[in-house]
């Protein structure tokens, strides 16, 4: 049997154009590759958002992944966001967090996710979200074709049901001023 949930996150949040913002590793030395402060709290905050103490998810499309895929940082791609965005995750799971593939690799993303056994979460960049998408769905209308710059707080979850995969958004909500709307 192979997958039959997919979840999908944009990296947690980066640090802004002016620098106003900075990224910080996780011992807090300045990097801009990495999360914010604030995309730290959030990639703490996911993890019992997917992994929840009483398996009570707050929406009934979400479910504990057992497998973690997440952008790979390259010379031409350096960002560790996504990567980061899961480690807090993949440590409570003491899971595997598979980084195999660049951005721009997604169509070979998607033929792994879905050979997978179980429920897969993938964090990537904005820039490519539709790919992944529509090579899941195998269309280019049931999902957005465009991931906001300003968003770092959805989940897009696809579902195999008979063969065919349905997609839900969900807010994740986790952090003041994460917005309840989905992209339309």
């Amino acid at each position: 049997m192979s997958c039959s949930k997919i979840m999908l996150i944009r990296h947690a949040e980066r640090p802004s154009a002016d620098k106003s913002i900075r990224g910080v590793t996780p011992e807090g030395v300045k990097n801009k590759e990495e999360l914010t402060v604030r995309g730290w709290q959030r990639a703490g905050a996911l993890v019992r958002f997917f992994a929840p103490r009483d398996n009570r998810f707050v929406h009934s499309a979400l479910a504990r992944p057992d497998i973690l895929f997440a952008c790979k940082a390259g010379p031409a791609a350096p960002s560790l966001r996504p990567q980061h965005s899961l480690l807090p995750l993949a440590s409570l799971l003491e899971a595997e967090l598979n980084c195999d593939y660049y951005e721009g690799q997604e169509k070979e993303l998607v033929q792994d996710v879905i050979a997978a056994q179980g429920t897969v979460l993938i964090a990537w960049k904005h820039n490519n979200m539709q790919v992944i998408a529509n090579a899941i769905l195998g269309n280019k209308t049931s999902a957005p074709q465009y991931w906001p710059l300003d968003r770092f707080d959805l989940v897009w979850v696809f579902d195999r049901r008979d063969g065919t995969w349905t997609f839900t958004q969900v807010p994740q909500l986790l952090l003041a001023g994460d917005r309840p709307e989905v992209i339309d």
